[in-house]
């Protein structure tokens, strides 16, 4: 959750058993830094940090989080990038596990710099830039990408995500109109590949995660449940 999912954040949801934390979205290039100014001047939390100085400051939030009560958690990072650059020197942080590029934040400004759920019209592109990342990184790496987008196919983004060798597939199951995941997506996408799938969207409660484990994620990730920096259900009853 951009502007909210910091080290002293992630820190405190360590204690609920989450094997990850990710910190970010962060914006990486200078043209997602300008779109992300713009995106604060209007109202919205965002993360603003100088492109010189990002690297030290990634360091210095997975610090955090790995020097606290729960050490052995691992930390991912959420980076909106259109070139592998700084993906694979944020891969270099020793504190860092995975590093995650966003194909999903749908924020105007974004999307219309080229950024988010935008590298999703282009799965050629989107395919050679994971391609490019996963050869250089020293991490694993993780896609993160929004079901149901206009002129989207869902498939062959996540063929794209796949074939490129990427060790996660981190969806967001939006389902327009609804208040609930889609979760015939998670469904389509296991049934035709085996990459390691992380199921997000409207997971509030026990059933909604056990829901979007029998559609076929192999784990789940929340977001607005915990916005308060607390969860109110116990995922080891998962």
């Amino acid at each position: 959750m951009a502007g909210v999912t910091d080290g002293k954040f992630c820190s405190k949801m360590a204690k609920y058993g989450f094997d990850l934390l990710t910190l970010g979205g962060y914006n990486a290039e200078n043209e997602s830094i300008e779109a992300g100014l713009k995106i604060i001047k209007r109202g919205r939390k965002e993360f603003h940090v100088d492109a010189k100085e990002l690297i030290q400051h990634i360091r210095n939030e997975a610090s955090y989080i790995k020097n606290g009560t729960v050490s052995n958690v691992d930390v991912s990072v959420n980076i909106r990038v259109k070139t592998e650059y700084p993906v694979t020197q944020i891969s270099k942080i020793p504190e860092v596990d995975v590093v995650e590029i966003n194909a999903h934040c749908r924020q105007p400004e974004l999307v219309d710099s080229g950024y988010g759920q935008a590298l999703m019209n282009d799965p050629e592109h989107l395919h050679e830039l994971i391609s490019d990342i996963v050869r250089k990184s020293k991490k694993k790496v993780s896609v993160k990408i929004r079901a149901n987008v206009p002129g989207v196919d869902n498939i062959a983004i996540a063929n794209a995500v796949n074939d490129a060798g990427a060790h996660y597939l981190h969806v967001d199951a939006m389902k327009p109109g609804f208040d609930c995941a889609d979760y015939s997506v998670i469904k389509s996408i296991k049934e035709k590949m085996d990459i390691f799938i992380i199921g997000n969207n409207s997971i509030r409660d026990l059933d909604s995660a056990r829901n979007m484990l029998l559609a076929g994620a192999d784990g789940i990730s929340i977001a607005r449940a915990v916005i308060h920096g607390k969860l109110s259900f116990d995922l080891s009853l998962i």
